[in-house]
């Protein structure tokens, strides 16, 4: 079982579409935070979510059987890979964090990205770009992950 959780890093200033913020990564073999590197390793958190769930699709589908995700903004990297058996390996930067099954990681990062999208938008404007590209991403991920 691998967990994710998505945040805002808070007293940034003003809220905007390019607000830095943390994932967390947890999984059976490890832990990864994009908080507390030198250098920072916070990414774009509303971009990057989006990011994330745009490129997560192909390899949960089956159609690529790997994928070398890097935050917006960051070096925060994360790097997965699908077996034939439909099992995903996740690592960052060659520490393993877990292995599951590519729809057990689809459901663990869609209830992040959902979590996030209550909170972590929130505080954007209605019209703001990346609130907006935050969520259509979530949507369209809900339909992949749900179909």
């Amino acid at each position: 079982m691998i967990t994710v959780r998505f945040s805002v890093r808070p007293g940034r200033g003003e809220p905007d579409d390019f607000d830095f913020g943390d994932m967390v990564w947890e999984g059976e073999r490890g832990r990864v935070v994009s908080a507390g590197h030198v250098p920072d390793r916070g990414v774009m958190i509303h971009l990057s979510v989006a990011l994330l769930l745009h490129q997560l699709g192909p390899l949960l589908s089956g159609k690529r059987r790997t994928l070398a995700y890097t935050g917006i903004g960051s070096s925060f990297r994360l790097d997965f890979r699908r077996d034939g058996k439909g099992f995903v390996s996740v690592a960052s930067q060659g520490a393993p964090v877990g292995r599951v099954r590519a729809e057990g990681l689809a459901r663990a990062v869609l209830r992040a990205a959902e979590e996030f999208t209550e909170e972590g938008l929130a505080h954007l404007p209605a019209d703001s770009g990346a609130r907006n590209d935050c969520l259509a991403a979530v949507r369209e991920f809900r339909a992949a992950v749900e179909a």
